[in-house]
């Protein structure tokens, strides 16, 4: 289903979410929300650099796999770089044994030169996905040293010490 902007209401960047015109920023992704005709401008902008881009692969094509999964996860994934107008193959994992007791795997493989354009989407799209965007990374990079006198946990960033191994406000174990 194509999704329909309408230039009376209000849009966010991230998520697509609509809003009625009044109201400033998203609710799930605390950004700015952008209206309907600065949504279509852009729609504009990126359509208008895709007719460029053919969405035929050629056997001369250089093709790198960019994900491994479960057949389902996979053709989801390549309708999604359909949507975003990018084309895709959908290959057999060579390790598999081939005959479906192990499980099927198969590889999304782009064209080597659409990668630098693909991988900023896809980080979107996880970080939508996953409810990324509503959590606090501003602790993710802390580190656990049981040496230390004092730890901040990598989840909630409360301070604590290290003799507890367990972060007394969320739970995280170390």
């Amino acid at each position: 289903m194509k999704f329909r902007i309408d230039p009376e209401l209000k849009y966010c960047p991230q998520c697509n979410d609509e809003y009625r015109a009044d109201i400033t920023e998203c609710a799930s992704c605390s950004v700015e929300l952008l209206s309907g005709t600065q949504m279509l401008e852009i729609e504009e902008r990126k359509n208008s650099c895709c007719p460029s881009r053919s969405m035929d692969i050629h056997p001369d094509d250089e093709l790198v796999d960019i994900r491994k999964g479960a057949v389902l996860e996979i053709k989801q994934a390549q309708a999604f770089l359909k949507r975003e107008g990018f084309p895709s193959l959908v290959a057999g994992d060579k390790k598999s044994c081939g005959k479906g007791c192990c499980g099927t795997e198969v590889l999304l493989r782009v064209r080597r030169s659409d990668i630098e354009e693909i991988l900023p989407i896809f980080q979107r799209e996880h970080i939508v996905n996953t409810g990324l965007h509503e959590h606090d990374m501003n602790y993710v990079d802390a580190v656990f040293n049981p040496s230390s006198g004092e730890a901040t946990c990598p989840a909630c960033g409360c301070c604590f010490t290290t003799q507890n191994r367990t972060c007394p406000d969320c739970g995280l174990c170390f």
